[in-house]
């Protein structure tokens, strides 16, 4: 199924995406950091917004919306049951539920943990979920109001998916999220050679957002609480892998 997928960088190290339709061209955004940028992407492409699709109340997430209403009026769909935090919705929606953007369908999984409510948006046609502040390349958000149990359930229905899956998080995090990686898993060959193609890339002022979740898998420690090598390193070699989880958490707090 045709379609087209573009990353926005926006604010110092947001990140916004465009979804394109190849069959009816209609068009949404996920995620609304800033206006500004969003607007000349659709201009040079010479597209219509159709729809903005908003994980989470944060402000780095929404503040631009509306200035980019003003000028681009779309249909918003966010968490029903964070509706009173977020934008005026016209359209709620809630775990399980679908959002059709012509063609294409989104999955919607309620990802709770860097906030209540976070939601994500699953495209199985395009391969991508967008996924904002749960999970994150080489990481995942920081617990501002769930519980470590609440962001592992969440990250174990992301690892659940296809792991040809784009993963479409929201932020540049992905140079010190390495850094602490290898804290936890140093004996990780594909985790180094990860950094290494991180550090490179950074120095060069690429993005290392989007990412693979197969590589996420091999990869970032959030994902990997069952792995042998972090739990040695951790000396919870007999903890479950909630309580692995949740330490691997802790100590990205303090790093």
């Amino acid at each position: 199924m045709p379609f087209d997928l573009i990353t926005i960088p926006c604010l110092s190290d947001n990140y916004a995406y465009l979804l394109r339709d190849g069959e009816t061209g209609e068009v949404a955004v996920i995620d609304v950091p800033d206006a500004a940028p969003i607007k000349a992407e659709l201009a040079a492409r010479g597209w219509t917004l159709t729809q903005v699709w908003v994980t989470h109340h944060h402000w780095d997430h929404v503040d631009g919306l509306p200035d980019l209403l003003a000028d681009h009026p779309a249909q918003v769909v966010g968490a029903k049951a964070d509706a009173q935090r977020l934008p005026p919705l016209d359209v709620a929606v809630s775990e399980g539920d679908q959002v059709k953007l012509g063609a294409l369908t989104a999955e919607v999984f309620d990802v709770s943990g860097h906030t209540l409510n976070h939601i994500a948006f699953y495209v199985a046609a395009a391969q991508a979920c967008f996924t904002a502040d749960s999970l994150m390349a080489l990481g995942c958000g920081r617990l501002f109001e769930g519980t470590p149990a609440q962001m592992w359930g969440s990250m174990q229905k992301l690892m659940a998916l296809p792991p040809e899956t784009t993963i479409c998080s929201g932020h540049e995090y992905t140079a010190s999220n390495a850094k602490f990686a290898l804290t936890v898993d140093p004996g990780n060959s594909a985790l180094i050679s990860r950094s290494d193609e991180i550090t490179a890339a950074r120095a060069k002022g690429r993005p290392t957002v989007p990412s693979l979740l197969a590589t996420e898998l091999e990869t970032n420690p959030f994902l990997r609480p069952a792995d042998p090598g972090i739990r040695a390193t951790l000396g919870m070699q007999t903890a479950s892998d909630a309580e692995v989880f949740t330490e691997i958490r802790k100590r990205k707090d303090v790093f």
